[in-house]
């Protein structure tokens, strides 16, 4: 296909291009030009977006992912309700952002090579956001902080691992299964 000016692409299009790009390929896969077949933008276009060239394309698509999940996943946790609708209700979009499992997500994917060193800070973010979100509700729910810390990290790993299950065997059950238990679980 014909390579775009990056004038031509919104840059929050570019980062959801790099995003596919950086779940295919993981961020020492991800070659300049991996990315700039992604997106359609010649690398010159790329770094017009991102100055800094690959880590900062990253950085982007991590910030935007972190952003994202706050918005869908964890917004229910804020809204009204006891505990149980509010888990409830992250539950149900934790499902969907996921795509019932089939999607990796993008924190662990950044996290294996180089990524780790280079993305360390904005991952940490983003996975603190998520215990602290969990805690919070927890909490709500008459546990002392130290237990609900506990329990948020331990959701946290569980739903890691149930989605590195799901593409690993190529079935979304023991997925499901985790984010459907996981408001119970949480409270019990």
């Amino acid at each position: 296909r014909d390579l775009m000016p990056a004038a031509l692409q919104p840059r929050a299009q570019v980062i959801a291009s790099l995003l596919r790009a950086f779940r295919r390929n993981g961020y020492d896969g991800a070659s300049l030009s991996r990315l700039s077949e992604a997106t359609g933008l010649r690398r010159a276009s790329l770094y017009h977006h991102f100055p800094g060239g690959k880590e900062d394309m990253a950085r982007a698509v991590v910030i935007s992912a972190v952003q994202s999940f706050r918005d869908v996943v964890l917004a229910p946790l804020q809204e009204p309700g006891t505990p149980e609708q509010r888990l409830a209700g992250m539950a149900a979009a934790l499902s969907a952002f996921y795509d019932g499992g089939k999607d990796a997500c993008i924190l662990a994917l950044m996290t294996v090579g180089e990524g780790r060193d280079v993305l360390a800070p904005e991952v940490r973010v983003g996975l603190q956001g998520w215990i602290d979100a969990l805690s919070s509700v927890i909490e709500d729910a008459g546990q002392p902080e130290a237990v609900a810390r506990e329990r948020a990290q331990n959701a946290v790993a569980r739903i890691q691992g149930a989605l590195v299950l799901a593409r690993g065997l190529g079935e979304t059950a023991v997925f499901e299964r985790t984010v459907e238990d996981l408001p119970r679980d949480l409270l019990t």
